[in-house]
C-alpha cells in the first residue's frame, strides 16, 4: 500500500464564523469540529497518519480538542502561516522527512467527508498528478451590475471545489515551493494547475459542507441530529 498522509489544514481564524473561538474548535454535537476531521481520516484504511496545520496561538485548544483521541496516525501538529497558501506549504515541508508517496490536503472546517470520497480521489492518484472532490454546478448562474442582473451565465463545464485535493507528494512539494513568492491561488489544485500538472475532478458529495459560518454550523447541527449548538469547550 502507498503511504498516504491526510494533511488537515486548521490555521484560520474564522473571522466570519463568530463565537469566542475559532469554528474548527466549536463543539459540533459534543465534538470539536477539527477532531471529526482527523477522525474521519485516521478511520481510512488506505490512510497511513493525519497531521493537522493550526494557528501558532491555537496549541492548548487543539491539544484540548484532541484530548481524547487515541489513534497512532495522529502526527504532531505543525504551525501554520498567514494565510492558507503558507499554511499549506508549511504542512507539507513538515512532512518531508516522512516522505510519504501521495498526500490529501483537507480543510478542518469540513468534519463530514466520506470514505469514498477520500477512496476516490485517492484511486484517481493511480493515473494522475492530482485530484480533487467537487461538485457540478447545478444552480442558475447570474452576472449582475450594480446590484441588478445582467444576464446568465453559461454554467456548463462549471464546478464547485471541495477537500480533499490530493497529489503526488514530492510534485506538490515543489508546486507550492516554487509558488511561494507568486500570486496567492485560491486552493491547492489552482497551485498544482499552474506548476503544469493535470487535476482530475472526482465526485464530492452535498454532504461534504464546509462550516464558515454559524448557520453552516447549525445546519451541521442537523445533520446530526445535535440538540447542542455549544461554540465552546463546555
Amino acid at each position: 500500500m502507498r503511504e498516504c498522509i491526510a494533511l488537515v489544514v486548521g490555521a484560520g481564524s474564522g473571522s466570519r464564523f463568530g463565537g469566542d473561538e475559532p469554528k474548527q474548535y466549536a463543539l459540533l454535537s459534543g465534538m470539536p469540529v477539527i477532531a471529526r476531521t482527523l477522525a474521519a481520516f485516521a478511520k481510512h484504511p488506505l490512510i497511513t497518519g493525519v497531521r493537522a496545520v493550526i494557528h501558532p496561538d491555537d496549541r492548548d485548544l487543539y491539544d484540548q480538542a484532541l484530548k481524547n483521541f487515541t489513534t497512532e496516525k495522529l502526527l504532531q501538529p505543525v504551525n501554520g502561516g498567514k494565510t492558507r497558501q503558507e499554511s499549506v506549504r508549511l504542512g507539507l515541508q513538515s512532512l518531508a522527512g516522512n516522505s510519504p508517496q501521495l498526500v490529501l490536503i483537507h480543510d478542518a472546517a469540513r468534519p463530514f467527508v466520506s470514505d469514498d470520497i477520500i477512496e476516490r480521489v485517492i484511486e484517481s492518484l493511480a493515473q494522475n498528478k492530482g485530484a480533487i472532490a467537487a461538485m457540478p454546478v447545478n444552480d442558475t448562474l447570474k452576472s449582475s451590475a450594480d446590484g441588478f442582473v445582467k444576464g446568465n451565465v453559461d454554467r456548463d463545464g462549471l464546478w464547485r471545489a471541495q477537500t480533499p485535493q490530493g497529489f503526488h507528494f514530492d510534485d506538490i512539494l515543489q508546486a507550492h515551493m516554487n509558488a511561494a513568492n507568486g500570486a496567492e491561488q485560491t486552493d491547492d489544485a489552482a497551485v498544482a494547475e499552474v506548476g503544469g500538472m493535470a487535476v482530475e475532478l472526482v465526485a464530492g458529495s452535498e454532504k461534504n459542507v464546509k462550516i464558515t459560518t454559524m448557520d453552516d454550523f447549525m445546519q451541521a447541527e442537523r445533520m446530526l441530529g445535535g440538540n447542542e449548538h455549544r461554540t465552546g469547550q463546555g
